[in-house]
């Protein structure tokens, strides 16, 4: 057993407990209070007056995906030959020797939703690990997470520059479209239908409503794109990026849709991020919109989300929901908060200390846990 003392225990369940205790076994938290009972057996971890937290989560990038460093050798994010490519799996290309991992663990980043980019209009599945690990089959949270798709700028450039489709918005609506209905119409008559098509199996999950859709989607026309369609097909969708929400924060509230907000630091690129701002979440927010934080590592380097949270509550959310943007809502976006995303007990004991509040761009960890294993201390 593994007793963590002397910190404000900030649990993401409840109220903070100052000067709280959380105590671990076998890899899972069996207690979290302000004085636990242990025997003389129990190890000892003295947080010294720190803050301790859960685990946090990246619930949209692409690290171990396009490597730290390494160019066209270590970029396997987009599949460039076809705008739709369901039957690719991010743990196929994760590389967790990617020194990216240990900066993101070292920082307190302990689970990431990594897969695909958004060249194409379908780019395949996204898949959910933890940040530690030699291989990545070890690492898997969720083998597969989700199916990325994608709108706006970016299918139409990399096609229009093949002079293929898709060039317009209207394209890459109708090849979604089209391989939705598809799958319908494959899976309406699999049984008499000897043929096997891995693009169409691979997306039977997502038009049964059992597979969440990642839809990239940054300017507003969009994002009510990504929602005709998944209304169209009663998809399971979050909105990914959501640049221009803050503009139908209202609307999409409405709808129901939760949104992966993102990312939010950095220059704007491109003609679709010429709203970006880090009032975006706070706006979805308040709407009523849940919302979580990412990096998109690379675009931002993943071990900065804590910073990117930050700079939300300096713009003006509060510094609670911008905890809970990167601890407990990518969880339960996600569908894992069974397991992560708050300390409870028979949670996986994943938990990060830091020598000050997790939000001062100032703080450092000085101990981080995946699993109930010490993965980093400070010396």
């Amino acid at each position: 057993m593994l007793l963590i003392k002397n910190g404000t225990v900030l649990t993401m369940a409840g109220d903070p407990i100052p000067e709280g205790q959380v105590l671990i076994n076998e890899g899972k938290i069996i207690a979290v209070s302000k004085d636990i009972s242990i025997g003389e057996d129990c190890e000892i971890l003295d947080a010294k007056g720190g803050f301790i937290i859960p685990g946090i989560i990246d619930a949209h990038c692409h690290i171990g995906m396009c490597e730290d460093g390494l160019g066209f050798e270590g970029d396997d994010i987009n599949e460039i030959t076809d705008p739709a490519t369901p039957q690719l799996r991010a743990i196929d290309a994760i590389n967790p020797m990617d020194r990216s991992f240990t900066e993101a663990y070292e920082n307190g980043v302990t689970c990431v939703c990594t897969g695909p980019g958004s060249a194409n209009v379908v780019g395949g599945q996204f898949a959910t690990i933890k940040t530690k690990g030699k291989r990545v089959d070890d690492m898997i949270v969720q083998p597969i997470a989700s199916m990325k798709v994608a709108f706006g700028e970016n299918p139409k450039r990399c096609y229009n520059n093949k002079k293929l489709s898709p060039s317009t918005r209207m394209a890459t609506a109708s090849i979604l479209r089209e391989y939705l209905f598809k799958t319908k119409n494959y899976l309406a008559n699999k049984e008499k239908n000897s043929s096997f098509d891995m693009k169409l199996e691979s997306l039977i999950p997502v038009v049964n409503g059992e597979l969440n859709v990642k839809a990239h989607a940054h300017r507003v026309d969009d994002i009510f794109t990504a929602i005709r369609i998944a209304k169209e097909f009663g998809l399971k969708m979050t909105i990914e990026h959501c640049t221009e929400g803050h503009l139908v924060a209202d609307e999409i509230a409405k709808e129901g849709f939760s949104a992966i907000v993102g990312p939010s630091l950095g220059s704007r690129s491109k003609v679709e991020l010429r709203e970006k701002s880090f009032t975006t979440p706070v706006a979805l927010h308040k709407a009523g919109v849940k919302i979580a934080l990412m990096t998109d590592h690379p675009v931002i380097p993943v071990h900065y989300l804590p910073l990117c949270a930050a700079l939300a509550v300096r713009s003006g959310l509060d510094e609670e929901t911008a905890l809970k943007a990167i601890t407990i809502n990518p969880a339960e976006i996600l569908g894992i908060s069974d397991r992560v995303g708050s300390l409870e007990i028979s949670k996986d004991a994943d938990i990060a200390i830091f020598d000050r509040h997790p939000l001062d761009v100032q703080a450092k960890t000085t101990c981080v846990l995946i699993n109930g294993e010490i993965v980093y201390q400070s010396k």
